[in-house]
């Protein structure tokens, strides 16, 4: 059974959407466990949206080796130029290119008459083979495109020279007969079709981006374009465990496999949390917390007399171990390292001792000490990037009849600055007293606290969106035993990462 191309744009459509933006360390992370994940394609960025962007494209396509490396470009000169410079040291490499096909994107968005589309589509394919021969074609809106008209655009392409051809349900308007029709019209009515591997590229605004991509396969299609978690734009994008592992739970139906490493599947779900401090609902298929679970009577008798009764997927089959309990405040720094690696965590030597000396700290607070526990710890120091302020002291006080107050020494070079503050409860006061350091007032747009493993002793991690001044807004996120020092350091953590944004 041959194989279906799975490109992964979870570090461009999924890191573009809201609450999901990750820096440039944090990406390099994510792309490394992508490899090891084994995906065949990693679309790294759109490298002319910010010299920020093209950083992390030209940084992964220097230090990732194994899956070819993609970037993003409108069928614009500045764009695909970008994207090749950025893409140069990668050994494996691809310009995806796209352009609107759809009649509102062409008359509200380009300003572009469909003869144009056509000519900017072939100068554009043209250009990008200048830098690699893998160049893949994009109709955007493609499911609100006249099909003819698209027809016309993809014989193009092909003609010029792209090699694989993506047709996205950009907005997450189509169902799956709709789709599976779409494409029956365009290998039947494309003349050069059998010359390009026909992509999807499916959104979730109706809850059918897997159902879509699923059936495309049925259809024809060979790559799925897909994230982890599922995360993207709006309502996010196909989730990559879910389409893996429907192809794999079902490959009499379906007939192909991929080359992912399925157990790699829970580790890489957990790194894109750990990073971005969003979890995934209990429910989510494969790699939410429920996926596995059963509290049923009936349910649970009959996985204990077999397991198929009620699972069609084994928990080690996506490299969730039952026994979750690891380490302890005895453990040495080799195994935590060791452990570090199999969660997934590529650290420096700095950030590992970093992680370490947070692990034992965790370890005599804690009586056991669990994977998520070490997840949301470290997950910290993969997240910091560059300090300008550290946390040096803190102290809060509260109670029904008392005024909350809080005292906050910040560490900056050298220097200890200090600053005491009144709050409506103990972390405003925190916020205040930090915002009363350095000069800057920061307005609290989200805050997030959860568990991140059971008992009175569990880990509290701690996510906030803040906006300082008049600049956009950033996450921080922080983990600890004590609420309010977890939000204190995701209140630090988010003010360094505008610093060093600025910066920039």
């Amino acid at each position: 059974m041959a194989n279906i191309v799975i490109f992964d744009t979870t570090l461009r459509d999924g890191e573009q959407s809201p609450g999901f933006s990750m820096n440039m360390e944090e990406k390099l992370q994510m792309a490394h466990q992508l490899a090891a994940l084994n995906v065949d394609v990693i679309e790294a960025g759109f490298p002319a949206s910010s010299d920020g962007d093209f950083a992390s494209v030209n940084l992964i396509a220097k230090k990732v080796k194994g899956p070819v490396i993609c970037g993003l470009a409108r069928m614009v000169e500045r764009d695909i130029v970008a994207a090749g410079r950025a893409l140069k040291p990668a050994k494996k490499k691809r310009i995806h290119v796209f352009i609107s096909t759809s009649a509102i994107h062409m008359k509200h968005k380009l300003r572009k008459t469909p003869a144009e589309v056509i000519e900017m589509t072939k100068a554009g394919v043209k250009l990008a083979l200048t830098f690699t021969k893998d160049v893949e074609f994009s109709c955007e809106d493609a499911t609100r495109s006249n099909p003819a008209f698209m027809y016309e655009v993809i014989t193009e392409a092909i003609k010029a020279g792209a090699t694989t051809v993506n047709i996205p349900d950009t907005v997450g308007y189509t169902i799956p007969d709709e789709y599976g029709g779409l494409l029956d019209g365009i290998f039947a009515n494309v003349p050069n079709i059998k010359n390009a591997v026909i992509s999807v590229h499916c959104h979730d605004d109706l809850g059918l981006a897997v159902a879509n991509s699923l059936t495309a396969i049925q259809h024809g299609a060979r790559q799925v374009e897909c994230t982890v978690n599922g995360i993207g734009e709006r309502a996010g994008n196909a989730s990559m465990e879910e389409v893996v592992m429907a192809i794999k739970t079902r490959k009499d139906l379906f007939r192909h496999g991929t080359g992912i490493r399925t157990k790699e599947i829970y580790k890489t779900s957990k790194l894109l949390t750990a990073i971005t401090g969003i979890a995934v609902q209990p429910n989510k298929a494969i790699v939410g917390a429920n996926a596995f679970a059963h509290e049923s009577g009936i349910h649970q008798d009959g996985v204990l007399k077999r397991r198929e009764t009620y699972e069609i997927m084994t928990p080690r089959s996506i490299g969730l171990h039952e026994n979750r309990m690891v380490l302890g405040k005895h453990s040495g720094r080799h195994a935590f390292g060791k452990k570090m690696e199999e969660l997934g965590f590529k650290l420096s030597k700095d950030q590992l001792d970093a992680a370490f000396t947070r692990f034992k700290a965790l370890a005599d607070k804690k009586k056991e000490v669990y994977e998520d526990d070490l997840e949301a710890v470290v997950g910290d120091e993969i997240t910091q990037g560059r300090q300008t302020y550290e946390l040096a002291y803190f102290h809060s006080t509260t109670g029904n009849a008392t005024v909350p107050t809080a005292t906050v020494k910040l560490k900056k070079g050298n220097d200890v600055l200090t600053a005491a503050a009144n709050g409506d409860g103990p972390i405003d006061a925190v916020y205040n007293a930090i915002d009363a350091i350095t000069g800057v007032k920061g307005k609290l747009l989200n805050y997030q606290v959860r568990a991140v493993s059971g008992d009175k002793d569990a880990v509290g991690e701690v996510t906030v969106q803040v906006a300082f001044g008049k600049g956009s807004s950033v996450r921080g996120r922080s983990a600890s035993t004590d609420t309010v020092e977890a939000s204190t350091r995701a209140y630090i953590s988010a003010l360094n990462r505008m610093l060093a944004e600025r910066g920039r």
